[in-house]
């Protein structure tokens, strides 16, 4: 059986007039106040949460919300959670 040529394919490089450079900014660190923000999201949610369990049914507010009080500290550690997707 005879055997088939193999082909050899040019090394494609695009053309350098469809395509402009663009310079990417680096980022900088992030602001103080983020990260006092970040943290005290999840520290306020946790301190919620603490809160309702062990005086929930003595405050008011929180024993009028009764179980959004867990959506509440958990949104809220959540939140400070994503925040720190941002972080740099």
């Amino acid at each position: 059986m005879p055997k088939s040529k193999v082909r050899k394919k040019d090394v494609y490089t695009a053309p350098p007039d469809r395509r402009t450079p663009v310079k990417v900014r680096g980022a900088g660190p992030s602001h103080p106040v983020y990260i006092v923000v970040m943290l005290g999201m999840m520290l306020l949610g946790l301190a919620w949460l603490v809160v309702n369990y062990l005086a929930g049914q003595s405050i008011p507010v929180m024993q009028d919300l009764g179980p959004w009080n867990f959506a509440i500290g958990f949104a809220l550690m959540i939140t400070g959670l994503l925040m720190t997707m941002r972080w740099r």
